[in-house]
């Protein structure tokens, strides 16, 4: 009996060793799926965290430069404007309108300028840049190449983004007459070949 006892005892520690094993796998495979969702929580989170700082970034810009469209619609009236007050009229009732044009004027540029709108406007005898310029014309003149020699139309930014480049005429050396024939050949060279 004693020996009996002993088997059964030893059968229930076994039954009992096989359960906990298994309790202890299940555990364990219970821990990594905690583990794995735990991580996909955290990737959404991030996820969505990166989403809402790259929508707030994307409202902001849509904000900064809401009236981009507006103000391209606009700069044909600041250029109408820019022409009626470079000439000075004579007769004396024109100069009231003149005047009147002016405070428009100042009004209008105030008001862009609120909105982040900063005026490019050149010297004569500035650098040309081809980031905020566009030449229109080049006149030939012996001295330094590249430089301002008028400003056709004014250029415009609104905050940091180019909305309409500088117009501009720069200098440039004239073309030696004897260049002129040696083009010709290479091209005529170009054609017969």
């Amino acid at each position: 009996m004693a020996e009996e006892k002993e088997v059964k005892v030893e059968e229930v520690k076994e039954k009992k060793d096989r359960k906990a094993e298994k309790y202890k796998a299940e555990l364990e495979k219970l821990q990594a799926e905690v583990n794995h969702w735990k991580n996909e929580y955290y990737r959404a989170y991030a996820d969505t965290q990166n989403l809402r700082k790259s929508l707030t970034k994307d409202h902001q810009e849509a904000m900064k430069y809401r009236a981009e469209g507006f103000i391209d619609e606009l700069l044909p009236v600041l250029d109408s404007f820019h022409v009626v007050l470079s000439n000075e009229p004579e007769d004396p009732n024109l100069k009231n309108y003149l005047i009147g044009f002016q405070f428009i004027y100042k009004n209008l540029v105030a008001a862009l300028e609120n909105e982040g709108v900063q005026e490019l406007a050149p010297n004569i005898g500035d650098k040309f840049d081809s980031a905020t310029m566009n030449a229109v014309e080049l006149q030939e003149s012996e001295g330094e190449e590249n430089l301002i020699v008028k400003v056709v139309t004014k250029g415009y930014k609104l905050h940091d983004r180019l909305i309409r480049p500088v117009n501009v005429i720069v200098s440039g050396h004239p073309k030696k007459e004897d260049d002129k024939p040696q083009e010709e050949e290479k091209s005529a060279q170009k054609f017969d070949a």
